[in-house]
């Protein structure tokens, strides 16, 4: 008999038997491409439709604090996976990542374009073990010679190296070659139906056995791709920094029927009570525009989304269900990570872990002789410049702080998430020891695990001049100091803002060419009752000072020339903005400052 667990979670027992049936359980792990936490309805969704994954809440356990490894998809589904942070495979951005580029202040650490063979799978372990087992979707870990079928995976459908779907219907091909095992389709299949088709097909083949399905959905990463009759359900315009896309909300329910159709085949063929369902995402919801008229989705109350270590970034859906062994209708706020799964699903199948391998995570499935879950802190590390506008850096969640340090400029913010989950307030100069010690953990840690840092870019050209002498410098590449001012990134502010404090200030990097004087034009909004600020631009020697207009609204820009600054030779230079006074709530919102040479 395997022994007693006891699913202790903080103070809340999920427990409900203190034995194990002898047979071995089923696994089933289903992760889902970019899905936010607030995308699900018993996350707190309105308007996306998930009665299946709902309903697999009330039927277990829903965690609302828990944690990607990576605010993107290969490194997280590389923790998933081996249970070990991606650092120390050197997997640190989506395969093979984002090139350089002349605007970056710091160049990216190379990184690993596959899982390392040596690493020993959840699919390995189980395997070795008596399981069946299949990856059925999504791979991204790997190309030729680091198929899945390496690393303990029996069946691998729809697995490669590629991280967005070839097609979302059928054929499901692109110029690069097809999706392996997807080779026969009817025209117009919707990828998703066709991943969990063949999901039940391998449930129902092993259903004599013990198996480990791993589920990856390429749904609901971009491009956006849904069957017309699901977008028509949502009849609705999309608007900014709400959930709203008709298109992305097509695909969420596609995926939730999915989830259904599983959780039914397993009804169906009684393995529902030896079964543990795992449900989970590899990061937060998209909610930039990359091209895109509208986002895919809102994370809010999370702040800011996919690519960013703020919450809307890391913090991702968790829910898991098995009758009998994980109490009905439970909530846990523990603090856990993907990193956590793989000594799970090893607690689960009985598997001693010193039998398998080193993993950094712990069980969520803890037995009732060791005590209270322990206290642990858990870390980040993307330096890297991402697809979505964030900038390199690390984090550390250790209890109810969370601290985020930038590595361009070493700026750090500490945020307590348990009482402030939209990371509004800064709370870095008021908790200077907090920020220490948490900073001291994220140093000790990096160097454990070998993270490896960026580098200063000898290419660094910041905002350069363009063929007519204008210089535009936005406001996404400004730094800030200071503890509240900040650049907000959603579509609808894309803005400098929550300049709240007066002391807080920015500064742009640009590049001259050719010398000379400059009209200065802000593209500044400011709400009721803010207006007046007044506001100096300096660039060395040099300076204007211009007073902030009440534009109706922080997010209502109006372009206005403040003046003239003299800059006669060629070369990188830094322009600061300066608040001098502050009359009302805010300074105002600054999108960009455009030097446009006078003639």
């Amino acid at each position: 008999m395997f022994r007693a667990f006891c699913l202790s979670l903080c103070s809340l027992c999920l427990c409900s038997e203190t034995g194990f049936s002898a047979d071995k359980p089923n696994v089933v792990l289903i992760v889902i491409d970019d899905l936010g936490q607030r995308d699900l309805g018993c996350y707190g969704s309105t308007f996306y439709k998930t009665p299946n994954i709902d309903q697999m809440a009330k039927a277990g356990v829903r965690f609302t604090d828990f944690y990607a490894a990576c605010p993107v998809c290969s490194p997280t589904r590389a923790s998933i996976l081996t249970g070990r942070y991606p650092q120390r495979m050197n997997v640190t951005d989506w395969i093979p990542g984002r090139k350089d580029s002349p605007d970056q202040r710091l160049k990216r650490p190379e990184i690993r374009n596959e899982l390392p063979l040596e690493e020993i799978t959840i699919a390995k372990a189980l395997q070795t073990n008596g399981y069946a087992t299949a990856l059925i979707g999504k791979w991204h870990l790997g190309g030729k010679g680091f198929e899945p079928t390496r690393f303990g995976f029996e069946v691998n459908v729809a697995g490669d190296e590629t991280g967005t779907a070839r097609s979302y219907f059928a054929p499901f091909v692109n110029k690069s070659g097809a999706m392996p095992g997807l080779e026969k389709a009817e025209d117009g299949e919707y990828l998703t139906d066709r991943l969990t088709t063949e999901a039940e097909r391998f449930i129902e083949t092993n259903k004599s056995k013990p198996f480990f399905l791993y589920l990856p959905h390429y749904a609901v990463h971009t491009p956006l791709k849904a069957p017309q009759a699901l977008i028509d359900k949502y009849k609705v315009t999309p608007t900014h920094g709400r959930q709203s896309n008709p298109a992305y909300a097509a695909m969420v329910e596609s995926m939730d029927a999915s989830v259904g159709r599983v959780l039914k085949k397993l009804d169906d063929l009684k393995l529902t009570n030896n079964t543990l369902v795992i449900f989970t995402s590899d990061n937060g919801g998209l909610a930039t525009l990359e091209g895109m008229p509208f986002a895919p989705t809102s994370n809010a109350p999370l702040r800011e989304g996919k690519g960013y270590l703020y919450e809307g970034g890391i913090r991702a859906p968790c829910v898991m269900k098995w009758p009998g062994r994980i109490k009905a209708g439970s909530t846990t706020d523990r603090v856990a990570c993907s990193i956590d799964f793989y000594p799970t699903i090893m607690d689960a199948a009985g598997i001693p872990q010193k039998n398998v391998h080193h993993t950094d995570g712990d069980s969520i499935l803890r037995s009732s002789d060791d005590g209270d879950v322990k206290e642990r802190a858990i870390y980040w590390h993307y330096p890297h410049y991402a697809n979505q506008g964030s900038r390199p850096g690390g984090a550390v969640r250790f209890k109810d702080y969370k601290l985020i340090e930038f590595y361009e400029d070493g700026r750090r913010e500490l945020f307590d998430v348990k009482r402030d989950i939209s990371e509004g307030r800064n709370l870095a100069a008021e908790k200077p020891d907090v920020v220490k010690e948490l900073a001291a953990k994220l140093a000790t840690w990096r160097n454990e695990v070998g993270a490896k840092m960026p580098t200063p870019n000898p290419d660094y050209k910041p905002n350069p001049q363009n063929k007519d002498g204008v210089i535009t410098m936005h406001a996404r590449t400004a730094l800030v100091q200071g503890s509240m001012l900040r650049f907000e990134p959603l579509p609808h502010k894309n803005t400098l803002g929550y300049w709240v404090n007066k002391d807080d200030s920015a500064t742009f990097d640009f590049t001259v060419e050719k010398g000379g004087t400059f009209t200065v034009e802000v593209l500044q909004g400011c709400g009721k009752g803010s207006g007046g600020a007044e506001v100096e631009l300096a660039v060395g020697d040099e300076k204007l000072t211009f007073t902030v207009k009440d534009t109706g609204g922080f997010q209502t820009f109006e372009a206005r020339d403040v003046g003239t600054l003299k800059i006669e030779k060629a070369g990188r230079y830094t322009m600061s903005v300066k608040a001098k006074t502050k009359p009302g709530p805010a300074v105002m919102d600054l999108r960009q400052i455009v030097l446009k040479p006078v003639k």
